[in-house]
């Protein structure tokens, strides 16, 4: 066993065993959207899901004021603050996926951890 291995060894914990375990193969969407709750960043986590809620319903209000404002001034305004709520709408799922998408690779990591682990007690 190398030093390499031993760091490996030594570093995993039973909590990293248990996060190994609780991994499934196939997490769907929302199961994933639920684990990016959790952790540091779990907090803003939650809070840019809010904002995203709070954000889509703005968008639906600002769509309907859109479609049924009397002039072409007011219909403009609408429009443009349509346009600003499906950007920032855009900016913040884009942020949501990234960290979907990085727990997901770090759930991957962890797995090759414990492999590499475990097949490092079966040699000795």
């Amino acid at each position: 066993m190398n030093n390499h291995d031993e760091r490996i060894s030594s570093a995993l914990d039973h909590d990293d065993h248990a996060f190994l375990t609780s991994l499934e193969t196939d997490r769907g969407m929302f199961r994933q959207l639920g684990d990016s709750w959790k952790g540091p960043l779990g907090g803003w986590a939650k809070f840019s899901f809010a904002i995203a809620v709070i954000i889509g319903v703005a968008l639906a209000y600002s769509f309907y004021r859109a479609m049924t404002a009397p002039g072409g001034d007011a219909m403009i305004g609408w429009g443009m603050t349509c346009l600003a709520l499906l950007i920032m709408q855009g900016f913040l799922k884009e942020w949501m996926f990234a960290r979907m998408n990085m727990l997901a690779v770090l759930s991957e990591v962890k797995r090759l951890q414990v492999q590499v682990a475990l097949l490092a007690e079966k040699q000795d």
